[in-house]
């Protein structure tokens, strides 16, 4: 008779999930700026939990890239060192050239439509969070168009970072992104639709290098 396979026993994370979703709004949000310490007295009791679902919601944040720990400070949110903004641009560069290439060649109108509704999302935001939001969803909208199950997973991976990168952006520079954001995108969206790949190639790399400009000055 043969043994079935041992197996670890399943167990229920769904407090540790929702501290962590919770703790990943207040990043996203503001509330906890680039740096900013997070103890775990404090946010057990501020959510109400016990300290072990904070502590295991603090390491998936940190598999996520948004919390870093160091014994000498505890945990805090990520603060995007020059090596980090460098390696962020040219993974993303890498995998939005083959997004932007896909696009071009697969999407249906209906794709487009739908990157087309990022860009409206984003011409009515009323604050620079909101903008983020809106520019994040622009670019998922643009990695479903593109049709590429593992390129999608790609991006996922890295897009609570990217979120962040944005957000080290606005701190930055709010005026320079709310008044141009917008218009930046709707040209990367009329690029897609003209379906010219190197238009939109090079419409795409230029809206990355504005950001990664303002990020290393």
């Amino acid at each position: 008779m043969t043994t079935p396979p041992t197996v670890a026993p399943a167990r229920r994370r769904g407090l540790a999930d929702e501290v962590a979703d919770r703790i990943r709004e207040a990043i996203f949000n503001g509330s906890y700026a680039p740096g900013s310490q997070l103890r775990e007295v404090e946010l057990s009791g501020a959510l109400d939990v016990s300290r072990g679902p904070v502590r295991e919601a603090l390491l998936r944040l940190e598999r996520e890239g948004l919390v870093r720990s160091e014994w000498h400070r505890g945990a805090t949110v990520t603060d995007l060192t020059p090596e980090d903004v460098a390696e962020l641009d040219s993974l993303r560069g890498a995998l939005e050239t083959l997004a932007v290439r896909l696009v071009v060649e697969h999407a249906t109108d209906a794709d487009l439509d739908q990157i087309d509704q990022a860009v409206v999302r984003m011409e009515r935001a009323a604050d620079a969070h909101e903008m983020v939001r809106g520019d994040l969803a622009f670019h998922d909208a643009v990695y479903a168009a593109a049709h590429h199950r593992r390129l999608g997973e790609a991006w996922a991976a890295i897009r609570n970072q990217v979120h962040l990168f944005l957000l080290t952006r606005i701190n930055r520079s709010t005026q320079d992104y709310l008044s141009h954001i917008p218009a930046e995108h709707r040209a990367l969206a009329e690029s897609l639709r003209a379906r010219d790949s190197e238009a939109a190639l090079a419409a795409f790399a230029e809206h990355r290098h504005h950001a990664f400009d303002v990020l290393s000055r």
